[in-house]
């Protein structure tokens, strides 16, 4: 009989006899980016949550800007928010622990209905994703009359069902573009649509939303970080404008990969979340990376016992009416065809 405790009670996993030799290259891994007395702390949540996902038939996705020890320790799948949403439509796995923030997980269970859908805390949320309601976008469909509203995936579950097509910032402009039209409202963020109209033809109509993330930074600590450290500027698209125009590269956390596996910088300055430099330091040992980061307070609600108890209590699970989910995937499914279209 199992000895797990009962929803609501509390659970602390105990060192056991072999756990560093059997996790010796996991924690090699994670001494390279964390402090390493946090490891041995880390090991048997970690082991914990494993050896649940395999009694669940669990899948953990993490979003990119996860902590190592969820991105590197138990996630089966990683990614930005369009390498998860693909993962999620192709999901064949009875459970899915979905490691981000709320938006993502409605995704998963959208475009993955039969799937239970869990999310380790519901109150994992995104500024972007609160500053637009689907009240909002009916709002603007009659002020701008025929045009097709583009959502960033972003966003709500309504707000989705409300629009046409969703985008990422991986693919917003060949989102934007594959319609085929001279004007589209693009939502919510201020920024990135700003980005995105500056590469295309096309006339946005933009909604004035912003990441809190990404909005506080600025021009001066971009260059500080370049002349100080000699580093190259590699800046996301939801930052000020100031900053892109400081860049030398901008793009989606999957694109700043990418960048630097072309580029091979000495030292690269990461704009963004905090937590991408410390995953794709792994994937990039040569490169030193410089951190004028900011720390997603959303994202970082989500730790190792949240997940675990999540898998052990099968809750909270992610609930998206069917009228809403049946609208909402035909946008997200339109933003797939158009991957799948130009062999993306």
């Amino acid at each position: 009989m199992s000895s797990a405790p009962l929803a609501g009670e509390q659970f602390r996993p105990q060192w056991r006899p072999g756990l560093e030799e059997e996790y010796a290259g996991l924690s090699a891994t994670l001494e390279r980016l964390l402090p390493c007395l946090e490891v041995p702390l880390h090991l048997p949540w970690i082991d914990a949550i494993r050896r649940l996902k395999r009694e669940r038939g669990a899948v953990v996705m993490a979003h990119s800007y996860q902590s190592p020890e969820i991105f590197h320790g138990v996630a089966d799948v990683t990614g930005d928010s369009l390498a998860l949403a693909q993962a999620a439509a192709e999901c064949d796995a009875e459970v899915v622990v979905l490691c981000g923030v709320h938006f993502m997980a409605e995704s998963a269970k959208i475009l993955a209905p039969k799937v239970k859908v869990l999310i380790p805390d519901p109150q994992a949320g995104c500024s972007l994703a609160d500053s637009i309601s689907a009240a909002d976008v009916r709002a603007l469909r009659r002020r701008f009359p025929g045009r097709p509203v583009v959502a960033y995936v972003n966003t709500s579950a309504e707000v989705k069902a409300e629009s046409d097509i969703c985008c990422t910032s991986a693919n917003a402009v060949r989102v934007v573009e594959s319609l085929g039209v001279d004007e589209v409202i693009f939502l919510p963020d201020r920024h990135l649509g700003a980005h995105v109209a500056s590469r295309t033809g096309v006339r946005l109509h933009l909604w004035d939303g912003r990441c809190e993330v990404h909005e506080t930074f600025t021009r001066a600590e971009a260059v500080h970080a370049r002349e100080r450290f000699d580093a190259r500027l590699v800046v996301h698209p939801e930052c000020p404008q100031e900053v892109l125009e400081v860049a030398d590269f901008v793009g989606s956390t999957s694109a700043m990969g990418e960048w630097i596996a072309r580029e091979q910088p000495a030292r690269v300055a990461l704009v963004t979340e905090c937590s991408l430099a410390d995953n794709l330091r792994l994937r990039f040992p040569d490169t030193e990376f410089i951190k004028p980061c900011n720390l997603c307070p959303h994202m970082k609600r989500i730790t190792l016992p949240r997940i675990h108890a999540c898998l052990r209590d099968l809750a909270p699970e992610v609930q998206v009416p069917e009228d809403v989910a049946a609208r909402a995937r035909l946008a997200l499914e339109r933003m797939l065809d158009v991957g799948r279209a130009e062999g993306a």
